[in-house]
């Protein structure tokens, strides 16, 4: 299983960014697509999962309202979409799978991240 995040970038305080996931090889059923990020000198966070089985979303309480993640099965991508974005968000974001869980002891495969950075 491979897992590609793009879509990062450079973004004003109350912007939006849409990050995408790009998955090939074969996933369990029971998996779900985790975003995490992980700021500068901080722990790496989970941020929003969904299920591959029935779509079933989690989010973050520090993202929830803001942050929407979706999945289109025609392309193998999920997407985070990220609104109002603030100073706080600026992290590397990186999508992995394994069990349906924000724990990324969890996860059994990473992709590389995005760098996203919310400055004026």
């Amino acid at each position: 299983v491979q897992l590609q995040a793009s879509g990062g970038g450079l973004v004003q305080p109350g912007g939006s960014l849409t990050l995408s996931c790009a998955v090939s090889g074969r996933t369990s059923n029971r998996a779900a697509i985790v975003w995490f990020r992980q700021a500068p000198g901080k722990e790496r966070e989970g941020v929003s999962y969904i299920k591959n089985s029935d779509g079933t979303t989690l989010y973050a309480n520090s993202v929830k309202g803001r942050f929407t993640i979706s999945r289109d099965n025609t392309k193998s991508t999920v997407y985070l979409q990220m609104s109002n974005l603030k100073p706080e968000d600026t992290a590397i974001y990186t999508c992995a799978t394994g069990w349906a869980t924000l724990d990324p002891y969890a996860m059994d495969y990473w992709g590389e991240g995005t760098q996203v950075t919310v400055s004026s």
